[in-house]
């Protein structure tokens, strides 16, 4: 592996680091979990920040920063890294004993959209979900001392089935780059060919393809519906939460229609309301997985 010097990583403002606090992925208000965890689950969201903005952003060489962030992560764990991101991660790491396989993955994910514009079949889909989404899950788990694989492997499927509703729900600016994460093989099932993707004409057959997109990740979300009675306390709110804000994303691209190949398919505000109050009676009783 060849590294790029760690002067090659953006440092962020203060604003940005705090950012993370009161970012999109705490689906419950920050203030509710202990201060502790608090800045736990911020030290965690500001580094899978970091690692998208290298990914997606960095206006210079994306391969060398990302690779030079990589080299700089593995000093959590045996050294002292110089980037604000990694010195607020690394005693987050240590308190809670985190693993450094979950923080690669994530690397190699962004890694991987440098080179990997198109798939060919779910396998290869959900092969990239392991990297780019289901790290996450598995160390929001670690932070509250949850590693069985039971668990584990719920919250994998949670996680794939996020990950999927925000690339249907995104079709529209990932065609604008270049990229096509609904598998070849979901369009040629449904009598579309790629070439109907790129022209963003809908077609039935392309709406039927993502239509089956669609219906994927909500089996994902559903299938991963155990989780919710599997943790306890506040967690348990905020995994219900998680899922019906993904069913409630697949609902929005289902609104969108054709629109979803023209514009990004956004959640109104009344169903985010909705996703989280109708998590709250989970606290008590989670029932059977919202449809």
């Amino acid at each position: 592996m060849i590294a790029g010097p760690p002067s090659r990583l953006p440092v962020p403002t203060a604003g940005a680091l705090a950012s993370a606090r009161a970012g999109e992925n705490f689906p419950i208000a920050a203030w509710v979990l202990r201060p502790a965890r608090r800045e736990a689950r911020a030290a965690l969201y500001g580094f899978c920040r970091l690692v998208d903005d290298l990914g997606d952003e960095h206006p210079q060489d994306r391969v060398a920063a990302l690779t030079a962030l990589e080299t700089e992560l593995h000093l959590c764990w045996d050294g002292r890294p110089t980037h604000p991101v990694l010195r607020r991660l690394q005693p987050v790491i240590a308190a809670h004993r985190l693993r450094p396989d979950p923080f690669e993955r994530l690397v190699r994910a962004n890694l991987q959209d440098q080179r990997v514009l198109r798939y060919r079949d779910w396998e290869e889909l959900l092969d990239y979900c392991t990297l780019s989404a289901t790290p996450v899950g598995e160390l929001v788990l670690a932070l509250e001392g949850i590693a069985d694989p039971a668990r584990v492997g719920w919250s994998d499927r949670v996680c794939t089935g996020l990950q999927l509703a925000n690339m249907w729900q995104d079709v529209a600016g990932d065609r604008a780059r270049g990229r096509r994460y609904l598998p070849l093989a979901v369009l040629e099932a449904a009598g579309a060919a790629e070439a109907d993707w790129w022209r963003g004409a809908p077609t039935p057959a392309l709406r039927a393809a993502v239509a089956a997109a669609v219906a994927r990740a909500r089996r994902e979300l559903r299938a991963g519906w155990p989780l919710v009675g599997a943790v306890g306390g506040l967690l348990r709110i905020e995994m219900a939460t998680f899922i019906r804000s993904g069913l409630a994303a697949c609902a929005a691209v289902e609104a969108a229609g054709d629109r979803v190949f023209v514009v990004r398919a956004r959640i109104p505000r009344a169903a985010r309301r909705r996703a989280v109050l109708g998590a709250v009676p989970s606290w008590w009783r989670p029932g059977r997985a919202p449809r």
